[in-house]
């Protein structure tokens, strides 16, 4: 991943980390390559934080890192029991809702954000997650003066995509991590990547 930092826009720019909780990882929705997806990331960040500047100067905490969460109350309308696509998952309170160890050395409360807290209410996008202070993505990433983010997560074909998306369609330019995700299934990962990319999303 330390090829792909080098080659990096860093100004103004920040990382989005979409759902890299445990029941996408090794929990009830398990995905392909959710363990590498991982690893890629930390040595995504940690690729980062080890370069300077022009004028010498470390970048750490020049680039954010935002986290986007799936956190669902018990019986939340997207679980089967309750007539939605999919099993129960990422229940506030529980292992399955929490990031990965080996990403929470990277995580802050103030830009980490929540989505699918309503009960009656699927979200997919990360652009919908609100922090616990209750400010959206799209306003912190304006008081942080952000134009360029990559995102990397889980999974390509659904939440990835649709933040990618949003991100786009708000005015940013929007990179993928494509070493750094994980998907529902192979074909489905590489049709979401085209679309992507016609769009005019990058992915590196």
């Amino acid at each position: 991943m330390n090829s792909i930092s080098d080659k990096l826009e860093m100004k103004d720019s920040a990382l989005v980390v979409v759902d890299m909780l445990y029941d996408f990882i090794d929990g009830a929705m398990a995905c392909l390559n959710a363990k590498e997806a991982v690893e890629k990331t930390a040595e995504f960040i940690d690729g980062l934080e080890a370069q300077e500047s022009g004028d010498g100067e470390e970048i750490t905490g020049m680039f954010p890192v935002l986290f986007v969460c799936d956190r669902h109350p018990a019986g939340h309308c997207s679980f089967v029991e309750n007539g939605g696509p999919w099993p129960a998952h990422c229940v506030e309170g529980t292992r399955g809702a929490a990031v990965h160890d080996r990403l929470m050395l990277y995580v802050t409360e103030e830009l980490t954000f929540f989505k699918g807290c309503d009960r009656d209410r699927e979200q997919y996008s990360g652009w919908e997650g609100v922090n616990r202070a209750g400010q959206p993505v799209s306003e912190v990433l304006d008081l942080l003066d952000i134009r360029n983010i990559y995102v990397c997560g889980i999974a390509t074909e659904y939440c990835v995509k649709a933040t990618a998306e949003d991100l786009l369609a708000a005015g940013k330019n929007v990179t993928v991590i494509r070493e750094a995700l994980a998907f529902v299934d192979r074909e489905g990962h590489e049709k979401a990547l085209g679309e992507m990319r016609m769009k005019g999303i990058a992915v590196i």
